[in-house]
């Protein structure tokens, strides 16, 4: 479905069945965008190996929430690279200066 494949702004939800974790994480990477994905559970077991796998920047887990000042926002993938928001998002404005010394 197109709207599988699109980087949609909200408010939308797309649903679709699926027969595993590993089918809907598959189903869940299939695009080329990859600003946030959202998913609902209580065992800690599977958020943190869900959330490692989807290949996505950011990931709202039990919440459609996900975005706050402190926090870096953005995407992989076609939807962005690099962050704003949170020390991340200033490291993107300067520049990293490596300074080799030899005092001896």
């Amino acid at each position: 479905m197109k709207v599988a494949h699109e980087e949609t702004f909200g408010p939308l939800a797309a649903v679709f069945p699926f027969d595993d974790e590993e089918t809907a994480i598959e189903m869940a990477n299939d695009t080329q965008y990859g600003l946030a994905s959202y998913f609902y559970s209580r065992d800690l077991a599977r958020v943190w190996r869900v959330a490692e796998a989807l290949e996505y920047g950011m990931v709202g887990i039990n919440t459609g929430a996900i975005s706050n000042a402190t926090a870096p926002f953005g995407g992989v993938k076609a939807s962005g690279l690099g962050r704003e928001g949170g020390h991340q998002g200033l490291e993107e404005y300067l520049e990293t200066k490596y300074l080799c010394i030899d005092l001896g």
